[in-house]
């Protein structure tokens, strides 16, 4: 097997692609779990780790920015990864390699969701006016979010209604995706990865999605102290973002008609609750 990292052309990079790339012996590399549109790779040495991610599926983002952004973020003191070079791999798929920084959260406490809020609502509250106006982007909040919209009739009417009682905005930085698979965990340490879908766009959005994946995958309880914690640290009123989250709910749902995402023996039945008790909303949408 070739050196991994020497058998991609790194576009740019520090001082540690040229370390990898000098190695004679075969890199120890394991396979992390991915998701829908990356697969991932743990490269392992005797004193360090590093993550490479490689988008040779469906999805093709910019990952020339993703690195940009990354390193500004960094530069901030932001829990994001450090960015150590981007570039294509032999068929010409975008690859970008970072530090290695623990494994996705697997249980969740009030310290948790404390820092997990105070991370995200630290994001939203980034000085855009001093960030490189060529790292920011918006995009349209139907077509981006809510992908094959037109073909869900049900979902888009609803959607749609929805949207015109908020007053809703592009003007700070979002992840677009915080969940607990995209902050990882290494003794006590907290890193936020994945930063595919960040963009301008409106924090109470990108909290409602954030605490509707909480109710999902880890419980209505957790999710709604969750919500609290937010509220606690922000300027945002409860109905406001019961409001928000019945916009992100249909997001879930929209999706995992498309994609059939992962679930376990009692996600239906949380979404379902969600649904129901969210006074936007209804069950009979899944």
């Amino acid at each position: 097997m070739s050196n991994l990292i020497r058998d991609i052309i790194w576009m740019e990079g520090n001082e540690a692609i040229a370390a990898l790339s000098d190695i004679k012996v075969v890199l120890a590399v394991e396979s992390l779990e991915s998701g829908l549109e990356a697969e991932v790779h743990k490269i392992k040495l005797s004193d360090s780790s590093f993550v490479l991610k490689i988008w040779n599926r469906t999805s093709k983002p910019n990952v020339e920015l993703q690195y940009k952004l990354l390193k500004e973020l960094y530069f901030r003191g932001l829990s994001v990864s450090r960015p150590l070079g981007w570039g294509l791999d032999k068929e010409m798929n975008s690859v970008l390699l970072t530090s290695f920084d623990g494994v996705p959260i697997m249980r969740v406490n009030k310290p948790t969701i404390t820092t997990l809020s105070k991370i995200l609502s630290e994001i939203h509250r980034l000085p855009i006016e001093e960030i490189d106006s060529s790292l920011l982007r918006r995009h349209e909040f139907f077509s981006y979010f809510y992908p094959s919209i037109e073909e869900h009739h049900d979902i888009k009417k609803i959607l749609r209604e929805l949207v015109k009682l908020c007053d809703m905005k592009q003007d700070r930085i979002i992840h677009g995706d915080f969940n607990l698979g995209n902050v990882l965990l290494d003794d006590g340490k907290y890193t936020v990865i994945d930063w595919t879908n960040f963009q301008l766009g409106d924090p109470r959005y990108d909290i409602a999605w954030s605490v509707s994946l909480m109710k999902i995958y880890a419980s209505e309880r957790w999710g709604s102290i969750y919500l609290q914690s937010f509220l606690s640290k922000n300027k945002y009123t409860f109905e406001e973002m019961e409001l928000y989250e019945a916009i992100a709910s249909l997001r879930w749902v929209l999706l995992n008609r498309i994609d059939d995402l992962p679930k376990e023996k009692d996600t239906i039945n949380r979404v379902r609750n969600i649904l129901k008790n969210n006074k936007y909303i209804n069950e009979s949408l899944l």
